[in-house]
This record gives structure tokens, C-alpha cells and sequence, in this order.
């Protein structure tokens, strides 16, 4: 089964939970909702589940060896840092935009005021 598409479809700062995953595999199957968590020393994958009646938590879908649960983590994981880059640049490129922006109108302006 190999992992053909990775999504990163929610980034949050703040909190333990950074974002919110779908996985397609195969081209033909996909699992959604999968979370990326920031743990004490790592971030770590966790698979959607659901609340049982006694107030236990349940995978609805999660790998069954070890093997594909470390390929699947490592994926995801690498994936969302990748798009936690690009946006990080993104952002670091509008600020500079801005700034350069401000600066630009700060010029004429002065350019503007007659000298006495």
C-alpha cells in the first residue's frame, strides 16, 4: 500500500494540536482527519477516532504493524513541516512586501512636504 497524496488541511500555533491531515493511499482510499500533535520531546500522529459510550477513545482507521505506522508518521510529519516552511516564507515575504511598501510611501510623502 503505498501513501500516493498527503494533505495538510489545518495548521494551528496554537495549542498541542499543529494540524489536521487526509492521507490518500493508492489513489484509491483516503483517510481523514488524521492529527499531528506536539508531544513532550516529538510530534506524533494521531488517527481519527471516536468517543464510546463508556468515554473511551477509538481508532476508526489506524495502521496494524509497526513498520506502516513509522511510514505513515514519518510522512505526515515530514509533510507538515514542509508546509509549515513554505508558509513561515510566505509570511516572512508579505512582511517584507509590506515593508517595503511602507517605506516606498513614507519617501513620497516627505518628497511631498515643501522645504523651508
Amino acid at each position: 500500500m503505498e501513501i500516493t497524496d498527503i494533505r495538510v488541511r489545518k495548521i494551528n500555533s496554537e495549542g498541542r494540536m499543529k494540524a489536521v491531515v487526509s492521507v490518500t493511499f493508492d489513489g484509491e482510499f483516503v483517510v481523514h482527519d488524521i492529527k499531528v500533535i506536539e508531544g513532550q520531546e516529538k510530534l506524533f500522529v494521531a488517527m481519527p477516532s471516536r468517543k464510546t459510550p463508556d468515554g473511551e477513545f477509538k481508532d476508526i482507521a489506524h495502521p496494524i504493524n509497526s513498520t506502516m505506522r513509522e511510514r505513515l508518521q514519518g510522512a505526515i510529519i515530514s509533510k507538515y513541516e514542509e508546509v509549515r516552511e513554505l508558509e513561515a516564507a510566505e509570511a516572512a515575504a508579505n512582511d517584507s512586501a509590506e515593508e517595503t511598501s511602507l517605506e516606498a510611501s513614507t519617501e513620497e510623502a516627505l518628497e511631498e512636504i515643501p522645504a523651508e
